[in-house]
């Protein structure tokens, strides 16, 4: 079995160099790509998507997936229009040589089901008529925030994919103990976040309440781990969140913070019999 590392790496540094070097340096070879030089991906030019792309490729890096943030709008935007920047960002990881798409299922949305199941299930079509899957998020304000309503979307959208994200589960009151045994087994890849339940501080993997060890411990096949340390305000932060970061330990810099995520992280794998190689670990 073995485990690829990924990471959202603008949170080691703003420019597409300052990414790369934080990737070798930790021997990590895909990104999870969401901004370069302040710019989300998603608002990138295909030139510009064409020019990273080159030189990720030249240095030995792919993509895991696009870091979009598809989905990240209220329920009540014009899902003919919207459609329009989903068949972009399906145009910009046909560039990327990536066939995932990480997104979100829409704000305000907790009393719209419906209607939510069937944008989704449109975004889900026009993604696949680009040879892309769609990998749906757990996130906070979203309609699919929830075990439930992830098991719910998971039901009843056919062709869509999904990450778990321990932390942002905690962060609205769905513990480990639940959303992992329902969950992990059902998700494709993973983000690695993790948060201390009470105050919702963010630490390392291992440090919080996420129970990452017993989430390496469930692996039965192959899959990816996205690291997105959240240990320091990065920039472009405020464009994909914006709310205030509490944390427990202090770096002096972006690329200390993403070291140290990955340093906890490889730390885990080791202590549960898995072998760093190169990308990754085996078991």
């Amino acid at each position: 079995m073995n485990v690829r590392l990924s990471a959202f790496s603008d949170e080691a540094g703003v420019s597409l160099r300052e990414q790369i070097d934080a990737l070798h340096r930790n021997n990590i070879a895909l990104t999870e790509l969401r901004s370069v030089d302040k710019i989300n991906v998603a608002e990138l030019t295909l030139e510009n998507a064409k020019s990273i792309h080159s030189t990720l490729k030249s240095e030995g890096i792919a993509l895991s997936a696009v870091g979009s943030p598809m989905g990240k709008v209220k329920i009540s935007t014009d899902i003919e229009v919207y459609l329009d920047t989903v068949k972009y960002i399906c145009e910009l990881a046909n560039i990327f040589e990536t066939d995932r798409i990480r997104m979100f299922s829409f704000f305000e949305s907790h009393g719209e089901r419906e209607k939510v199941i069937d944008n989704l299930n449109r975004m889900v079509e026009v993604a696949a008529s680009y040879g892309v899957g769609l990998y749906h998020e757990n996130e906070k304000g979203i309609y699919g925030d929830t075990a439930e309503r992830v098991l719910d979307l998971r039901e009843n959208v056919k062709g869509l994919h999904f990450v778990y994200d321990p932390a942002n589960f905690l962060q609205v009151g769905e513990s480990a103990d639940k959303t992992l045994p329902l969950l992990a087994p059902i998700s494709d890849y993973f983000h690695i976040k993790d948060v201390i339940s009470d105050g919702g501080i963010l630490v390392p993997a291992g440090e919080g309440d996420g129970d990452i060890p017993g989430l390496i411990s469930m692996l039965d096949r192959d899959t990816v781990m996205t690291i997105e340390p959240h240990l320091m305000v990065f920039a472009g932060y405020d464009k994909i969140d914006g709310e205030k970061m509490n944390h427990k330990f202090y770096f002096e810099s972006n690329s200390q913070a993403f070291d140290a995520a990955v340093a906890s992280l490889k730390g885990i794998f080791n202590n549960k019999g898995f072998t760093e190689i190169e990308g990754g670990f085996t078991k």
